[in-house]
C-alpha cells in the first residue's frame, strides 16, 4: 500500500514538472494559493518523500513484494 502512495505522489509530481516546463503553471501552486503557502510546502514535500520511497523500488529484488 505505502508503494503505491508513494508511486501516485510521484506521478503527481511528474504531472505538476511537466505543466511548470510545457505551460509554465505550477499546479500545486495554483491550487493552494501560491509556492510559499503551507498547504503547497506540504504537497511539495510529500511529493518528495514519494520519490524517495520509490528510489527503494530500484533496490528490491525482482519477483519480490516487501508488505509493510
Amino acid at each position: 500500500m505505502l508503494d503505491r502512495i508513494a508511486l501516485l505522489l510521484t506521478i503527481i509530481g511528474g504531472i505538476n514538472w511537466g505543466l511548470i516546463g510545457i505551460f509554465q503553471l505550477d499546479a500545486v501552486a495554483w491550487l493552494f494559493g501560491g509556492q510559499g503557502s503551507i498547504f503547497s510546502r506540504i504537497v511539495y514535500t510529500l511529493v518528495a518523500l514519494g520519490a524517495v520511497w520509490c528510489v527503494s523500488l530500484l533496490f528490491r529484488p525482482e519477483g519480490r513484494e516487501v508488505h509493510a
